[in-house]
């Protein structure tokens, strides 16, 4: 597993995590009432200092009231101002050294202000769901929120037994007390802060195929009102996970869950081993199956390989976005090319100010990034053909399994599979803001000796 953590605060979110220390594990225990949005919540973090000493550090943790903070046992000073939990521990920890921190909080969650609104805990009209790509994370629970620090995590969930919760990872066990249920999710993979899934409602869980002896299992959690309309929209899921599977490589977790809320989204939501999708993403019609397959190669894309810092968002996006070609081409619809080339009709008539590879914070999530971000994939597909160029995607997500990855990492890494340098490639598709010329897939070259019709 490579970490490519920066020693420097995130430059588009500074604000928003230590690079000081690194987290292990979290161990989170939670008591939400939805009714009158009442969240209690205890956490348990194991972590490691860095190179130097750890006289203070801080977790992200939004506007709750702190009941108490412990650091290996002792208590600390702490403060909590502006987002941060300031935490000076009663001695400094060593550098290197492994150490636990503790906090209590309580109050009523609600999301992160953003550039794109709010981020993170959102309260529904009949439970609440978790979106918190990029900083949303600290709206529900003290995190080190930057995308390389990656921790596995235990989340216990005790809500009235009316509800159901999910969460990414494999449920290890739900018992009911009374009037409440308590559900315990253990994600064993690291996973970032923001890639912490969780869904609150009254949803009805189906099995999305047979998965088989050693295959994905696959579940949805949808409001009963919505099983037809979903059970035709999702009916082609399972042979995404076989064909991503065959290009990308094994899929990286345990299995696999969507929700859909009773309510509309903007955007569905990737989390780890979890996506989120509103109502208006189920219409019985498979109008948004291009985005089913997007979360779903986020699990890839994202989540299992991570960036390590937000300006290198291209690499979950665009790679989200080229699997939504590759399922259109292998499943009957318009090929990645014809694809492309509407893309890149699209990105010609629109403003050519966008570095790919450092689109900066008011542009990371353009339509443009997406679409540019899937141009240049294709563009390596181009440069190498498709025999490469599959090679070299399940080489990236094998070798970068359960880690964190920059531009630089990911250019150096295609250009191993290449028989001449893709350094132009690269320069024109990433670092330059000017759109280049359309790439041109070219027909694979037959493994057979031509026919005379071939031929002719």
């Amino acid at each position: 597993m490579a970490v490519q953590q920066s020693a420097a605060a995130d430059p588009y979110f500074p604000e928003h995590g230590d690079p000081r220390y690194r987290v292990h594990r979290y161990e989170i225990t939670l008591d939400y009432r939805p009714g009158p949005n009442r969240l209690g919540g205890a956490v348990r973090i194991n972590a490691i200092a860095g190179r130097s000493p750890l006289a203070e550090f801080f977790l992200n943790l939004s506007d709750f009231r702190i009941g108490r903070v412990r650091v290996d046992g002792r208590q600390p000073h702490y403060t909590h101002r502006g987002g941060r939990l300031r935490i000076r521990p009663a001695k400094p920890v060593r550098p290197g050294a492994a150490f636990t921190v503790e906090v209590h909080w309580s109050g009523n969650p609600k999301p992160v202000n953003s550039p794109w609104g709010g981020l993170g805990w959102e309260e529904l009209e009949d439970g609440a769901l978790v979106a918190s790509q990029p900083i949303g994370a600290p709206s529900w629970y003290p995190c080190n929120d930057r995308p390389a620090d990656k921790a596995s995590y235990q989340i216990s969930v005790t809500t009235p037994s009316a509800y159901a919760v999910v969460a990414g990872g494999r449920l290890l066990t739900r018992t009911t007390r009374a009037s409440t249920t308590t559900w315990v999710y253990e994600q064993a993979a690291p996973t970032s802060s923001y890639l912490v899934g969780l869904a609150i409602g009254k949803y009805q869980t189906v099995l999305l195929g047979d998965p088989g002896p050693g295959g994905v299992p696959q579940h949805g959690h949808i409001p009963a009102h919505l099983l037809p309309e979903f059970s035709r929209d999702f009916a082609r899921q399972p042979r995404m996970m076989d064909l991503f599977q065959e290009l990308f490589g094994p899929y990286p977790f345990e299995e696999y869950a969507v929700v859909v809320t009773d309510e509309e989204l903007d955007v569905p939501v990737e989390a780890q081993g979890l996506s989120l999708f509103g109502a208006n993403h189920v219409d019985g019609a498979r109008g948004s199956e291009r985005l089913v397959a997007h979360e779903l190669a986020h699990q890839w894309f994202g989540n299992s390989v991570s960036i390590a810092d937000w300006r290198h968002i291209w690499l979950n996006e665009g790679f989200a976005k080229y699997a939504e070609w590759l399922w259109s081409e292998r499943s009957g619809g318009r090929s990645a090319q014809q694809l492309a080339a509407a893309a890149h009709r699209l990105l010609s008539s629109q403003p050519q100010d966008l570095k790919l590879a450092d689109p900066g914070r008011k542009t990371m999530f353009d339509d443009r990034l997406y679409e540019r971000g899937g141009l240049a994939v294709h563009a390596v597909r181009c440069a190498l053909g498709d025999d490469a160029f599959f090679r070299m995607l399940r080489g990236w997500t094998g070798l970068h399994r359960g880690g964190a990855v920059t531009s630089a990492t990911f250019t150096a890494h295609a250009n191993r599979y290449a028989d001449e340098p893709l350094d132009d490639v690269f320069d024109a598709w990433l670092y330059r803001t000017a759109l280049p010329a359309l790439p041109t897939l070219v027909p694979a070259r037959p493994t057979h000796p031509p026919t005379n019709a071939e031929s002719a």
